[in-house]
């Protein structure tokens, strides 16, 4: 697993439409592995990336990295259920953002209370970089995929 990204697969990212991500959003490049996370700010919604809910634990494990770099400081993922009792994963910087989100989807609920994925600790890497890759990047990391 990445020390950085906490991810086994360097090209895993982007999920839902790669190309276009790779080359219309803001990617955060991790530094160690390479794997490039949308982190693309959404102007629309008031949200990142990482602000949506996920289907499975993997893939909000995916973009928690960008959540931490983001909030610097350790972020936490939390498993929700929803009033007709479906499953989503969403990434909160604190338990207190939970429990704002919670008061306010009066449908949603979290059973544990306490995150199910979170690291120890923020870490900062030296090579990390957050912008948008070049037209070459884009077709290496495709290539690479």
């Amino acid at each position: 697993m990445c020390k950085e990204c906490y991810v086994d697969q360097s090209r895993m990212t982007p999920l839902l439409n790669p190309l276009e991500c790779l080359k219309n959003h803001t990617q955060y490049i991790c530094g160690t592995c390479g794997r490039c996370i949308c982190i693309e700010y959404d102007p629309n919604r008031g949200l990142q990336r990482w602000n949506f809910p996920f289907k499975s634990l993997e893939i909000a494990k995916l973009y928690l990295r960008t959540a931490d770099y983001t909030e610097k400081r350790p972020c936490g993922i939390y498993e929700l259920k929803s009033e007709n009792g479906r499953i989503s994963y969403k990434i909160f910087a604190s338990n207190e953002d939970l429990k704002l989100y919670l008061k306010k989807n009066k449908g949603k609920t979290c059973e544990k209370m306490a995150s199910v994925f979170s690291v120890e600790e923020y870490q900062e890497f030296p090579n990390t970089q957050v912008r948008r890759l070049t037209s070459g990047e884009v077709q290496k990391y495709m290539s690479e995929r």
